[in-house]
């Protein structure tokens, strides 16, 4: 019985590892993905080509996507938590994304 116990235990460690690793490595090469994006832009900027614009969109796409990993993640962290960091996480990520959609409609 006690072995029973011990193989569930290991198959549910086994899982969530698994599911935390993707995001890891998710994680992991979108900064690799905008890291490259941002060189890119620099470099177009610093030649003045009109192909900036394009890049700089892709920037701000990759941003928006690491912000969406980082939410998941700090959301893992508050679930158990009392409700005032679910307000707190709530108030914090609503103003991350007043951030990013403000300078895109005054980009317009």
């Amino acid at each position: 019985m006690a072995e029973k116990k011990s193989e569930n235990n290991n198959k549910k460690k086994k899982t969530r590892s698994t599911t935390v690793w993707s995001l890891n490595k998710i994680s992991f090469y979108l900064i690799v993905a905008t890291a490259i994006l941002y060189l890119v832009a620099m470099i177009l900027s610093c030649i003045g080509t009109r192909l900036a614009g394009p890049v700089r969109i892709l920037q701000d796409i990759a941003t928006a996507i690491m912000i969406c990993v980082v939410a998941i993640l700090a959301y893992r962290y508050i679930r158990n938590k009392p409700k005032v960091w679910l307000v707190l996480y709530i108030v914090v990520l609503l103003v991350v994304l007043v951030g990013i959609v403000i300078p895109l409609i005054m980009l317009w």
